[in-house]
């Protein structure tokens, strides 16, 4: 039998999915690791937690299936985005912690750029906005503040990569230093129009351009592994940032198509095809994937808080003992009620883009108890979600016709939560029947470089709804419920627009 090896190095945890031929998963290796906050708004990685548990769950999963590594015909990454990693590229050690793209200690660095009228420029040339969310700025932070990497970098001893550049160059034994098109262009270093890396950019935040990987297409040759990886040397043929993976998963090949993913946060991304769509709604423009030498762009809604906000319902709050718990309590929930739970607990994402703000609930009563503040998490994700869309409406220039939504993630397995998010956007929602469709996406990537799995439009084609949510609420209970969370947003903003 020939396997395809999926790496899905996550915020909280990394697995490894063996896919088959038939693009079916197999086997699920799954590790979780610590988080460390070293100080508010500061969230951190060990890297060698995020390698260790690589290797970790790679070869739990070839052990449990009984297969020998031989079996497997090629490997696809992908990761979570955006986290900054800094090694020495003599030891392959680490200089810091890796920053995790939560993280908002760069605020201070981002309203200095602003503050000199750069965000225009870098925008333009990125497709972002100068917020702490991007490696950049990250990078640019531990550069200044760490001085043994200050030194090391003037020696051009140190790399940089998103955390799928450092799992290749520990993977390939330090032969290869590389990252796709999709994870490049959420650095802010990487200009999204023109493919390559930004001098300019580069220059205001005083980062070597030697500490930056080789930017390759999706589906490529990523080097091999050392044979001590598994047993055997085996080829890496596909990468791309976790939310691109997952659109590609999705299928959302064509211009107009739109996934959304709910994991620790929650993430839209609309296909726009081969034009760039520059946000007039304060909504990224960034690569969808680059196959063939060919670029996809997309415009993303990045929401900070959805899983996240069920671990705080359970280990902030202890009011839940399993994220499943939480569709019991909702279901229970007094619908006299009407708490809005809005989670900035590390500022708000798009549209909103405000890193100072922290979270709120609104409406509380005497009787307001664990069953409702479940439901106003669960909602929290809908409304964020509608937030998204309609910016995405207005840019993509059809503000009338809600489309179809294809979701996946953890907390997409709630009936409760898919039900209100398509009442809530008075959309279809629709869940595949594969909802791994993140570590799909890198899988089918390396599988169709290996010429195992098909192309596009077959694999577009493979793509099949486990169910459709239709929504069931009349509108003028949805657009009362959305004014409510207007209202509380505003509420919330440290400068409420």
């Amino acid at each position: 039998m020939t396997f395809i090896l999926a790496i899905d190095q996550g915020t909280t945890s990394t697995r490894a999915i063996l896919f088959d031929a038939d693009m079916r998963v197999h086997k699920i290796a799954q590790q979780e690791f610590p988080q460390h906050f070293p100080q508010s708004g500061w969230v951190e990685h060990d890297p060698n937690d995020l390698w260790d548990s690589t290797v970790a769950t790679c070869r739990q999963v070839v052990a449990d299936a009984g297969i020998d590594a031989g079996d497997i015909a090629a490997i696809g990454i992908t990761n979570q985005r955006e986290t900054t990693v800094v090694w020495n590229k003599l030891t392959g050690e680490p200089v810091y912690n890796a920053i995790v793209w939560q993280d908002r200690r760069t605020d201070k660095i981002c309203k200095a750029l602003k503050s000199r009228g750069l965000e225009g420029l870098i925008s333009k040339r990125t497709g972002l906005l100068l917020d702490p969310y991007f490696s950049g700025t990250k990078l640019a932070w531990i550069l200044k503040n760490d001085s043994k990497a200050m030194m090391a970098a003037a020696k051009d001893e140190l790399l940089f990569g998103t955390v799928d550049s450092f799992l290749i160059w520990k993977l390939t034994g330090g032969a290869v230093h590389a990252t796709d098109a999709t994870n490049a262009s959420r650095t802010l270093l990487y200009n999204i129009d023109k493919g390559e890396w930004d001098l300019g950019i580069c220059q205001l935040l005083e980062i070597p351009m030697s500490m930056l990987p080789d930017v390759r297409d999706c589906a490529a040759d990523y080097g091999v592994t050392t044979a001590d990886f598994l047993g055997t040397e085996i080829p890496i043929l596909g990468v791309a940032g976790d939310q691109q993976a997952a659109t590609i998963g999705q299928a959302c090949f064509q211009p107009g198509m739109m996934k959304s993913t709910y994991g620790t946060g929650c993430f839209a991304l609309l296909n726009t095809g081969a034009n760039m769509v520059h946000s007039q709604n304060r909504l990224l423009s960034t690569i969808a994937y680059r196959l063939n030498g060919e670029t996809t762009y997309a415009l993303e809604g990045s929401i900070f808080i959805a899983g996240a906000a069920v671990q705080w319902l359970r280990d902030g709050l202890g009011v839940i003992e399993t994220a499943a718990d939480t569709q019991q309590l909702a279901e229970q929930a007094d619908d006299g009620q009407a708490l809005y739970l809005v989670p900035a607990f590390t500022g708000m994402g798009a549209p909103y883009w405000d890193a100072e703000c922290r979270g709120a609930i609104y409406g509380l009563t005497r009787n307001s108890g664990p069953a409702e503040f479940a439901r106003a998490t669960l909602e929290s994700v809908g409304y964020q979600t509608r937030d998204l869309m309609q910016a995405m409406q207005a840019d993509w220039g059809d503000d009338d016709t809600a489309p179809v939504l294809r979701v996946d993630g953890g907390m997409s397995a709630s009936d409760w939560t898919m039900q209100f998010l398509s009442d809530i956007l008075g959309a279809p929602v629709d869940r595949p029947d594969v909802l791994e469709t993140t570590a799909l996406g890198a899988a089918w990537l390396a599988g169709m470089q290996a010429g195992i799995y098909p192309d596009q439009a077959g694999f577009a084609e493979s793509w099949k709804c486990e169910r459709r949510f239709e929504p069931q609420m009349d509108t003028q209970t949805r657009d009362a419920k959305y004014a409510g969370w207007q209202d509380s947003v505003q509420r919330t903003l440290s400068k409420p627009v």
